[in-house]
């Protein structure tokens, strides 16, 4: 719906302007296209009216989602001014909850402490319960959902309680729970250091899947309510010691000083929120709170503070900066060994704000990572585009395509055991981490062939391989899971040359799958890191690589692949297992899980094929290198 500002909107898009000027529900956006159908409108101005339709619902669904992302943010910046003049610890624990169940959508939430006398969790607050059963619910540690997210310190979501078998059903929490009504529940453990006080809990009475967002919402709530309940303690151990010791009056001073900079940090860092500051303030301003050096980090694969607690680093102190299981960077306060635990929570509350406002940098910043996949799609799949068109789209994602790049191909190495759903959000979030890589490093970045392809610029006295080393470690790093990535030869001015970036890009792809064939996993590489072997993976554009290697296979072992062919046999197997078993036809056999004079058999056909000293050292060399590279060959071949 983009028009220049001195030309009025065309007829078409007038009532949809209206429609999101009073933001009007989105099944009212077909009432002007039926209206012009009835009145007998021509099919062109059909066509316009749902061309504008289409561009107005697009319009209206991003409000609803910055809306929706403003309202959340808000919420949280409001329980972080709550905490920064913390008065009523059961007013804040109350809107903590009031606030949770309005944004999740649920019709009940509510919060339960752990009781360590009685060794079971209850109820403390509720929001939307009806039932006085429900309210007044105590579970054992281990039982219920809510038991079992105390007990092992996870998040724990069911879209249908009763039907989930995971969960210690007892006859008094079910019937607590239907009592209530309730079938999808969320819960998220409540923590202080390495102990859970409680868990904070949101539910629907209706079946429910809740989103990875959703629950990386909720447990941002649940840090809130953990930070109110331990100034809460705080604050009552503080009264607890100036009733008490009256002689020592220079601790209390001391310790009141403490207190009294934790609260300083909590206006501060609300107040840098509240206005829109960013990492870099709230590291600044911590480090006066603390006297002290703070820097934030971007994530080296190296976890700081275990689950955002601060830890020690020989005369620093660490703390992770993480959302989702995700890390995102650390929080480094530097040349300040004697910090106090009221300071490490000052620390680990900075982390957290600082994590809030690299979500939210990230919801902002999704937009633009769809247009740069977009732009890198059309490199790859469009090499005909205008290439003064692809130069004025780069550049309003500041990057330069008449500069040199290099296309790299990433793949996560997911666990074998993984499920369908595990390899899908492992793809989101190697795309995801991808895209803020190429966002920073003035690149390209889309989700591709089960990965993600990346167009990076290469620098003065840069090489390709030392690109995706980098890559792979930085990938590998942010997603806490191996990484493979290959990269291609440089591409001078993508922009100039649209159609090089396909090619260089299968080129990257031949690099991936050579590193996992030699079980290099979670590396990377090019070409020319594999020396020989880089002859099949570079892009043999006069036609003589290939053929090179086509022939010393067919000379050295070309006539046990043929027989293979030629009667169904598998020799070629038989032999590869054979020098991977060290040459012992024992260990040969429970590799391939056959008798032993099957193996003795098949070697002594082999013999006979490539003659009688194929086993001596020189022959066995050469035979391995081409049982190597024709397993290649046929990997990238596929």
């Amino acid at each position: 719906m983009s028009m220049s500002h001195d030309q009025p909107p065309s007829g078409s898009e007038v009532p949809y302007l209206e429609l999101l000027a009073r933001g009007a529900a989105a099944d009212a956006y077909e009432r002007p296209v039926l209206v012009a159908r009835a009145d007998g409108a021509p099919p062109g101005t059909l066509a316009a009216l749902e061309t504008a339709k289409t561009h107005a619902l697009r319009v209206r669904a991003e409000l609803e989602g910055r809306r929706r992302r403003e309202a959340e943010l808000s919420a949280l910046y409001e329980t972080a001014h709550d905490l920064a003049g913390l008065r009523d610890l059961d007013a804040v624990l109350a809107a903590i909850v009031q606030r949770a169940r309005s944004l999740l959508g649920t019709e009940v939430a509510y919060l339960s402490l752990n009781d360590p006398v009685a060794g079971d969790t209850y109820m403390r607050v509720t929001e939307g319960s009806v039932s006085a059963r429900f309210q007044q619910l105590r579970l054992g540690m281990g039982e219920g959902l809510g038991g079992l997210v105390a007990q092992t310190a996870r998040p724990y979501a069911t879209e249908s309680y009763f039907d989930d078998p995971r969960f210690q059903h007892t006859w008094t929490i079910d019937s607590g729970v239907r009592d209530e009504g309730l079938v999808a529940i969320l819960g998220v453990p409540l923590t202080l250091g390495s102990q859970v006080i409680g868990v904070l809990f949101a539910a629907d009475r209706r079946a429910r899947v809740f989103e990875r967002e959703q629950i990386a919402l909720l447990g941002s709530f649940a840090a809130h309510a953990a930070v109110a309940i331990d100034t809460a303690n705080l604050l009552a151990e503080t009264r607890s010691a100036l009733a008490e010791l009256e002689k020592a009056n220079e601790i209390i001073r001391d310790r009141s000083g403490v207190i009294e900079r934790a609260s300083e940090v909590h206006d501060r860092l609300t107040e840098l929120v509240l206005r829109g500051g960013g990492v870099h303030d709230v590291a600044g301003a911590v480090s006066e709170v603390l006297d002290g050096n703070v820097e934030f980090t971007e994530a080296d694969g190296e976890p700081a503070g275990t689950d955002g607690h601060a830890v020690r680093r020989g005369d620093d102190w660490v703390v992770s900066v993480s959302a989702g299981g995700e890390l995102l960077g650390a929080l480094v306060l530097h040349g300040h060994p004697d910090l106090d635990p009221v300071d490490q929570r000052t620390l680990e509350r900075a982390a957290m704000v600082t994590s809030l406002l690299l979500l939210a940098r990230r919801s902002a910043g999704e937009a633009e990572q769809r247009v740069r996949g977009e732009l890198l799609d059309d490199l790859l799949d469009a090499p005909d585009r205008d290439p003064r068109l692809l130069r004025e789209r780069a550049a309003r994602l500041r990057a330069d395509l008449d500069a040199p790049h290099v296309v790299l191909a990433a793949r996560i190495e997911a666990p074998r055991a993984a499920t369908v759903e595990r390899e899908s959000a492992d793809r989101r979030r190697l795309w995801s981490a991808a895209s803020h890589l190429a966002a920073t490093g003035h690149g390209l970045a889309a989700a591709r062939d089960g990965g993600t392809v990346l167009l990076l610029p290469l620098g003065s006295g840069d090489s390709a391989a030392a690109l995706a080393r980098r890559t792979a470690k930085h990938l590998g790093g942010a997603l806490r899971e191996p990484v493979t990535v290959g990269a291609s030869g440089p591409v001078d001015a993508p922009a100039a040359h649209p159609g090089a970036v396909a090619g260089a890009y299968e080129e990257a792809r031949r690099c991936v799958d050579a590193l996992r064939l030699l079980g290099r996993c979670g590396e990377g590489a090019a070409a020319e890191d594999f020396g020989f072997l880089g002859l099949l993976l570079a892009d043999s554009r006069d036609g003589r690589s290939g053929g090179a290697i086509e022939r010393f296979v067919r000379r050295t072992i070309g006539e046990v692949i043929e027989y293979d062919r030629r009667r169904g046999t598998d020799l070629v197997r038989t032999l590869d297992a054979y020098f991977a078993c060290g040459m012992s036809p024992a260990r040969t056999k429970d590799a391939l899980h056959v008798h032993v004079n099957t193996v003795a058999q098949r070697l002594e056909r082999i013999g006979r094929l490539l003659g009688a000293d194929w086993q001596s050292p020189e022959r066995a060399l050469e035979v391995q290198l081409a049982l190597r590279l024709h397993g290649l060959s046929a990997a990238i071949t596929h």
